[in-house]
């Protein structure tokens, strides 16, 4: 008799963000995965719809990392009746946790100054979900370790391995009957400041893959160089130096190279504010897992010495009347929400204000308009002026490009039945079919949003 896997792109399918995907094989139903979907209209709009599936008869959600577009649904799931547990490394497990819990703070907020403010049109306007549901999701959580095959049952066993990207961060290996699925979640880079190169799978009969940059190359930046001129140039304008950023990774690397810049006398002492609730709880993950990363005690806490974090919304409107040239470092990365609009509120139509991008903008994000030169954004119901210039470092960015993709996939030893290529937008994504295809002569698809595939084998 044929064994049968059928497998459901539920997100991460022609697009960046939403990853979901559910296996179904041997009266097993596996989620890997269970991110948010962001950016453009239509695809935020589908976060509110049900998914499409029995979500009750999921036993297990397995995590890759924990970045909202991999997490952030999880409340949901559990509200549409997800009984099961929810699987992943310790530090993915702790920033996930930081992460809905901050996400579910922002909904209980923005429905809150909606409701008082009256700019949506649903009355009244409800959080995605709130802090207890979030909760409850939390409650579900599950540590594994790495690199240890765990068997959930006769036919199915998985295996987390080091990824880089972010603290914690994996790439799963499904064993079924013999046959290796592998999902790559998001692959990291080699060389990174504060984590080790990624590991690579070594057989693949099955292969889900990450396209995030499968069309460019990272370009070969001194990126310390670069943000001491641009650092140099805000003091000259006397002006403020705004730096969005995700507050997984991103910020803590950020701080780290505005230290390292600071002790080689490339920056004068310029005063430096972080201004992240959930970045700060992200430091403390750094402080419990130091085997996860590469930054040593010492350095992490002469850090966090030079660097003015803020705790409270009062030091944030401090910061905004502080007349000094000062970098901000505040969330989100691609200016999605969080404490960043409030800066850009006050200062983004200041010619003096400098907005520096520094990972990637997804479309219909309003990072990704300021980097395409927008005139004006839109927050808070209102729309704001661009007068301060805009810049970006595109090679911070915590995804391995179109080279590093391929070399992920260099240790394969076999030749897989077929890649699917997720997480990317189509332009990449088909770049990076082409590639692989020349490269390797592998088979390559890509698959769309909602699309079922059934195995045989």
């Amino acid at each position: 008799m044929k064994s049968k896997v059928k497998i459901t792109f539920l997100g991460g399918a022609k697009t960046v963000t939403g990853s979901k995907y559910l296996i179904e094989a041997f009266s097993t139903s596996i989620l890997i995965d269970c991110g948010l979907f962001q950016g453009l209209k239509d695809l935020r709009l589908l976060n509110w719809t049900p998914l499409p599936i029995n979500v009750a008869s999921i036993q297990k959600v397995l995590l890759t990392h924990g970045h909202l577009d991999h997490v952030g649904y999880l409340p949901r799931l559990v509200k549409q009746g997800f009984k099961g547990t929810i699987i992943g490394t310790a530090p993915t497990l702790a920033i996930a946790e930081i992460i809905l819990k901050d996400s579910a703070k922002i909904n209980e907020e923005e429905a809150k100054k909606a409701n008082k403010e009256h700019y949506s049109k649903h009355k009244p306007a409800l959080p995605f979900y709130t802090i207890k549901e979030a909760e409850q999701a939390i409650a579900k959580f599950e540590v594994q370790v790495e690199d240890k095959w765990i068997a959930i049952n006769n036919h199915i066993s998985y295996r987390f391995k080091y990824n880089g990207h972010i603290i914690g961060a994996t790439f799963i290996e499904l064993d079924i009957e013999g046959k290796r699925f592998v999902f790559s979640g998001d692959i990291g880079r080699v060389n990174d400041y504060l984590l080790d190169d990624p590991k690579c799978p070594e057989h693949a009969d099955y292969l889900f893959v990450e396209s995030t940059y499968g069309d460019k190359l990272h370009p070969v930046d001194a990126v310390e160089d670069r943000l001491a001129d641009i650092i140099k140039d805000t003091i000259n304008n006397r002006g403020n130096l705004i730096i969005p950023s995700f507050a997984v990774e991103r910020l803590q690397m950020l701080m780290f190279i505005l230290f390292k810049l600071y002790q080689k006398n490339k920056i004068p002492n310029i005063p430096i504010f972080v201004d992240s609730p959930m970045g700060n709880n992200v430091l403390e993950v750094f402080k419990r897992f130091p085997k996860w990363h590469k930054l040593s005690d010492t350095d992490y806490n002469a850090m966090c010495n030079h660097i003015n974090i803020i705790t409270s919304y009062a030091d944030t409107w401090k910061t905004i009347d502080d007349p000094r040239s000062k970098i901000i470092i505040a969330g989100s990365g691609m200016v999605t929400g969080g404490r960043v609009l409030t800066y850009l509120q006050q200062l983004i139509d200041e010619a003096s204000t400098t907005i520096l991008l520094v990972g990637y903008q997804a479309e219909g994000t309003r990072g990704r308009l300021l980097k395409e030169g927008a005139h004006e954004i839109k927050f808070y119901g209102k729309y704001y002026p661009v007068k301060a210039s805009v810049t970006n470092i595109d090679s911070l960015s915590a995804h391995a490009d179109q080279d590093g993709l391929l070399n992920w996939l260099s240790a394969i030893k076999n030749t897989p039945d077929v890649v699917y290529l997720v997480h990317g937008e189509p332009t990449a994504q088909n770049a990076l079919r082409v590639k692989i295809k020349d490269t390797y002569g592998w088979t390559v698809k890509i698959p769309n949003l909602f699309e079922t595939i059934e195995i045989l084998f």
